[in-house]
């Protein structure tokens, strides 16, 4: 029987659950021993120039070590890679600490080094930075008017653009519908903040990073040090979540490394739960302007949405995010004319990075609030709107009209299978009965369909490294890098169904660049089908090598030995067998294999959610009910991680739905840059979820598996979004931006 499609509970759970994970701020590493503390100086401006910075008190004062500005940093800033059209302007770079303007609340502008933790809080109170307020621009349209430039240098406030709207889109359409909507801007916020920890030997640098691509990392800091590969090493512990926050190095980490070697000591910064808010780069923040047309009975001929990317004070990958969201602007929708424009803008904030679908919910959340708008335009149910719309089974592998071609899909039957499950006529019959009855609390039904690209860098691969060590153990080496997703459980399934070794015999090591020198990390839902395979091709390379050892060893054919329970058996003769162990021990250079797999395109993943809401129209108090949803992310290695993921995807989508939302002033202050008015979703607001199981394999990957890791957070956001709308539909609302709090509920009843 194989092991794969079964429920094998994690293995990484004892441990975290028992003696505890491992974090950065928990390493005991002898190179870390005496390790100096970092305090980063952040700026409490949002728009300002820097006058003068006097450090002399903070330099007095005991225990500190040093103290740094940018006139003191000679290590180059750092250029994103790219934009919506090609890299932003150079001008727009952010330096390692702010030199001669602050650009948003939370910039470093300088750094204090302390023996103790303490002692660095203290001594950067006492760094005292002289401003020159300028005006600061926090909302879009004002940035991109122009008149008060982020970077007068580069003479625009807008980072790049791309597509032109055309004249005749909707030329023949009966209905047109046009929308702004908010994607609101929210915070990461992982359990673990943002940590690095640095040491020089000799001529070679160790960063250890609470970081999601330990690799891609190493090569930054290359570039940034003008160091070879062979002198940088990063490691990469266990790590407290990401989120895509985590992607790539943060300054704040690099200047780390010109700090240990200028002070000839090891030297760690953990930052704060209120740095981290404001200074980690924030997600989502699209203002989106949606256009659809279409016929009375249904069939949406066109569809336009029109993005303004708000980047924050510099460009980040947030400058990136636009392209995620035009290339997958349809949705699961066959639209025969579709446009999308995108623009990305600065403004005095902190910088927008990736976050959970980076790109991908936008696409969604954007398309699904149009479905919607449209079906009410017409007056047809919102679920018969996007059954007339949907990609049929027949027309896979099905390319966009923006060129995208789409693996596999079965998006009819997963709409139909959530519509059967949540018994959807009996929810319309009760909602009827409550609106004839003019019930205060009055019930939304809300759908949304969708569908994402996992492994969008398909062509980079991931590595993944199999040997069987002479004690018969297994030592996976995977160049993906888990932060909670559970890749040891995963990973050692896969070896087990190929070698027959008990899964507790099964290593895996991820995140050191010294062991694995190769590799790209987990992002874009990536790890399963790129990481995954290339684990399960190196198992099978081992499986084939096994075989031909022991058949040489025993002097048999290979066509008459079978592997049975974790040892190669001559068929009808069980009592001649070979143990992996014994081949191990008799193989010269080790029994082991290298991988390095790639996907000749990227897999695309599909669902349906329906979420359920009561919403109170007296206080505009909304409660939510149920949750049912289909995730079709291909076949299904382990259903217990499956749903883990599922469940925490659905839980964050849902809460930039009715809660969550980094908010700042007119000055450019945020406004809740503590978790006690951050508004986090817990399990008291949440249901049951009602997890549907549908497998629609994909054939670019050996395991048939797609992403799974973003999908939730994209399905569940409009669904909640649109059964709130739903709720009070009736009453003339036709639209509420995100999140749904009371306030604005209240206020869109009151309006309408």
């Amino acid at each position: 029987m194989s092991i794969l499609g079964t429920r094998v509970e994690r293995r990484e759970d004892p441990r975290l659950l028992t003696v505890g994970g491992t974090y950065v701020d928990d390493l005991r590493e002898p190179a870390l021993q005496g390790a100096l503390h970092v305090t980063y100086v952040r700026s409490p401006l949002a728009h300002a120039r820097i006058l003068e910075i006097d450090t002399e008190q903070a330099r007095d004062l005991p225990g500190v070590v040093g103290v740094f500005t940018a006139e003191d940093v000679d290590l180059p800033p750092f250029r994103p890679n790219a934009g919506i059209s090609g890299r932003p302007p150079a001008a727009m770079v952010r330096p390692h600490l702010a030199r001669g303007t602050v650009r948003y609340v939370g910039e470093p502008v300088a750094v204090v080094v302390t023996e103790t933790r303490a002692q660095g809080e203290d001594a950067a109170e006492l760094v005292s930075v002289d401003y020159d307020p300028l005006t600061p621009v926090v909302d879009v349209d004002d940035a991109l008017r122009d008149e008060v430039l982020l970077f007068p240098e580069a003479g625009t406030n807008v980072t790049g653009s791309v597509g032109e709207p055309t004249d005749d889109l909707f030329d023949g359409c009966e209905v047109v519908v046009s929308r702004q909507i908010e994607n609101t801007r929210v915070a990461a916020a992982p359990l673990e903040v943002r940590t690095a920890a640095c040491a020089w030997d000799g001529d070679k640098v160790t960063l250890w990073l609470s970081n999601q691509n330990a690799q891609t990392c190493r090569d930054e800091v290359m570039a940034n040090l003008g160091l070879p590969r062979e002198q940088v090493r990063v490691i990469t512990p266990d790590v407290g979540g990401g989120f895509g926050a985590k992607i790539g190095v943060e300054q704040e980490a690099v200047l780390l490394t010109f700090l240990a070697k200028r002070l000839g000591r090891p030297v760690k910064w953990v930052e704060s739960r209120s740095e981290n808010l404001v200074a980690m780069t924030h997600g989502r923040a699209q203002r989106q302007r949606v256009t659809i047309g279409g016929r009375r009975d249904g069939t949406v001929l066109a569809y336009r949405l029109e993005i303004t990317q708000d980047v924050g004070a510099y460009p980040r990958l947030g400058a990136f995010l636009p392209m995620f969201t035009r290339m997958m602007v349809s949705g699961v929708y066959d639209i025969p004319k579709v446009e999308s424009v995108a623009r990305g803008v600065v403004t005095n904030t902190t910088p927008v990075g990736a976050y959970r679908g980076a790109g991908r919910p936008e696409a969604t959340a954007a398309v699904e609030r149009a479905m919607d708008l449209f079906a009410a335009e017409i007056g047809v149910d919102p679920a018969e709107v996007r059954r007339r719309n949907l990609v049929r089974p027949e027309q896979f592998p099905f390319t966009t009209p923006g060129g995208v071609t789409y693996d596999t899909g079965e998006y009819i039957k997963g709409l139909d299978a959530v519509l059967e499950a949540a018994d959807y006529t009996a929810l319309r019959e009760e909602q009827a009965k409550r609106r004839a009855k003019g019930a205060t609390r009055q019930l939304g039904i809300g759908l949304a369909s969708y569908v994402e690209i996992t492994a969008p860098n398909n062509t980079e691969g991931e590595t993944g490294h199999v040997e069987v060590r002479p004690d018969g153990s297994v030592l996976v080496l995977t160049g993906s890098s888990p932060h909670g997703q559970g890749h040891w459980t995963s990973y050692a399934m896969l070896v087990s169904e190929k070698l027959g070794i008990d899964l507790d015999r099964i290593e895996v090591v991820h995140g050191d660049t010294d062991l694995i020198p190769e590799g790209m990390g987990t992002m874009g839902s990536r790890s399963l089908q790129l990481g995954g395979s290339a684990v399960y091709r190196a198992a099978t390379d081992v499986l084939e090598k096994g075989r031909r050892l022991a058949a040489e060893l025993i002097e048999i054919d290979e066509a008459d030995l079978e592997l049975v329970d974790g040892s190669w058996r001559v068929r009808g003769t069980p009592n001649v067998a070979m143990s992996w162990a014994e081949l191990a021990q008799r193989t010269e250079g080790g029994l082991a294999a290298d991988v390095h797999f790639t996907e000749d395109r990227p897999t695309f993943p599909f669902g349906t959610h329906l979420a359920v809401v009561e919403v109170d129209t007296e206080t505009g108090k909304v409660d939510y009910l149920r949750h049912v949803s289909v995730d079709d992310a291909g076949t299904i290695i382990n259903p217990v991680l499956t749903e883990g993921q599922r469940h925490g995807g659905i839980a964050q989508g849902a809460a930039q739905a009715l809660l969550e939302e980094v908010t700042y002033d007119a000055d450019g202050n945020p406004q809740n840059a503590n978790l006690a008015d951050y508004a986090f979703i817990t399990a008291a607001e949440l249901p049951s979820f009602e997890l549907l199981t549908m497998e629609t394999p994909t054939t670019l990957n050996p395991l048939g598996a797609k992403g799974i890791g973003e999908a939730g957070t994209i399905g569940a956001t409009p669904a909640v979004q649109n059964a709130v709308v739903d709720a009070l539909s009736h009453l003339g609302v036709t639209h509420i931006d995100m999140p749904a709090t009371p306030e604005r509920v209240w206020r869109a009843i009151n309006q309408a």
